[in-house]
């Protein structure tokens, strides 16, 4: 007897979608989305798509019209509720545009609950196309399978964010000068938490005294070698989830 295929198929599209999802809700894309659907995936009438809304989680829907323009879809059951993420904010200084796309993109895969930029002396950037941002980390999530966006905040300077810094939040510094090794760190950490990364050439030193100074702030080593900003962002944000995050779920 032959096995009956998974429904939703694993190849359905994933989209997130601003309205909040229920059983029998219409959903209308436009633009962008309706190209995806209608020209890249080749959808038509009847076929599954994967919809979520950030709200409430993930749904069934099946385009119901297939236009020029627009795609119309039926919402048909839920498939999954909210995930809930580790609560760890990734605060890396802003880098080039290129690298600094690539930690928006793999921290979304990752798992972070918040991406908060920073900008510091050394940094090459001071701004971020918040349109450009919010679309690298809406496709990475689709592309991975959250149900939940991470929190995209615009970016503030070091200062700022360490001034209006919450009391109950661990601040977790990685100093390529030195600090205790980041996976005892983690692995003994309980509660809401966060890993600051510097630019490229590093925190200067006024900086790096101000963060140390910081009664939430606790300088870690992510290992014998200086990391590149992009890497070390990452290598700390998967240190994270392995040993106090969700990996082992």
């Amino acid at each position: 007897m032959p096995a009956t295929p998974a429904w939703p198929p694993r190849s359905a599209p994933r989209l997130f979608v601003p309205q909040r999802l229920e059983e029998g809700a219409s959903v209308l894309l436009e633009g962008g989305q309706a190209h995806y659907l209608g020209k890249v995936m080749r959808a038509g009438a009847g076929d599954a798509v994967v919809l979520c809304d950030n709200q409430t989680g993930e749904w069934l829907a099946r385009v119901a019209h297939a236009g020029k323009r627009d795609m119309a879809l039926t919402v048909e059951r839920q498939l999954r509720g909210l995930e809930a993420v580790p609560d760890l904010w990734l605060c890396p200084a802003l880098l080039k545009k290129q690298a600094f796309d690539w930690v928006l993109e793999k921290a979304t895969e990752l798992g972070a609950a918040q991406i908060r930029p920073v900008i510091t002396r050394r940094c090459v950037a001071d701004k971020l196309n918040a349109e450009r941002a919010t679309t690298i980390v809406t496709e990475a999530a689709e592309q991975c399978a959250r149900t939940a966006l991470p929190a995209l905040a615009d970016p503030v300077k070091l200062e700022a964010l360490l001034r209006d810094w919450p009391e109950d939040r661990a601040l977790f510094f990685a100093d390529e000068q030195g600090g205790d090794p980041a996976a005892e760190v983690f692995a003994a950490h309980n509660g809401p938490a966060a890993l600051l990364i510097g630019p490229e050439g590093g925190f200067d030193e006024a900086e790096r005294a101000l963060v140390r100074a910081h009664p939430a702030a606790r300088a870690i080593t992510l290992g014998p070698r200086i990391l590149r900003g992009e890497t070390a962002a990452l290598a700390g944000l998967a240190l994270w989830m392995g040993v106090a995050g969700d990996w082992g779920r």
